[in-house]
């Protein structure tokens, strides 16, 4: 298993972290985030190692569904904390029952329905999102995200164009061999 720093955002003193594989993790329905280059990911934790999230922009620019996946995966290399915030609407076994519940869910759209939004109804019955308020609220702050997401588009696009000419390369070159000899 990889591993995957989760910490609180309780001040210092009080910070806690948890390792993949230590033996210890978050609590049952725990809101867990992790930093991406223009926003934070968030997803539930369901138990045993794994995190339900709206894939979304979650690996590529591709809208992805409701998936269950493993917190190193979720983390990407990330660090994770927990989202400190008031006590759920719900228990917690029905926080992960709410987030099983939309497992292969294909709705994602980014200011109405995106992977904070989901968090938030499944722990409180609530769609908002903190990140969509604060980029209508401060344009500018949208603008800078904006920005980063362009960037990290122009990068995706030309590591796919890169692929791809490396396939064109690959199937020109297998097709231009001289045949096998026969015995």
């Amino acid at each position: 298993m990889g591993l995957a720093t989760i910490a609180s955002r309780a001040p210092v003193a009080m910070q806690v972290r948890w390792h993949l594989g230590v033996g210890s993790e978050p609590a049952l329905g725990a809101h867990l985030v992790t930093p991406r280059r223009a926003y934070s990911h968030h997803g539930i934790y369901v138990g045993k190692g794994n995190v339900v999230h709206y894939a979304g922009l979650a690996q590529s620019l591709h809208r992805g569904p409701v998936e269950e996946v493993t917190i190193a995966r979720f983390a990407a290399g990330r660090e994770v904390w927990i989202e400190p915030g008031d006590r759920p609407g719900y228990a917690d076994r029905q926080v992960v029952e709410r987030a099983r519940s939309r497992l292969g869910e294909n709705r994602y759209r980014l200011l109405t329905n995106n992977c904070e939004h989901f968090c938030m109804l499944c722990r409180y019955g609530e769609n908002r999102s903190e990140q969509v308020r604060a980029c209508l609220t401060y344009p500018r702050a949208a603008m800078g995200a904006a920005v980063s997401l362009f960037k990290m588009s122009i990068n995706y696009f030309a590591a796919m164009v890169a692929n791809h000419a490396d396939a064109l390369v690959d199937v020109k070159a297998t097709a231009s061999a001289p045949p096998p000899k026969s015995a």
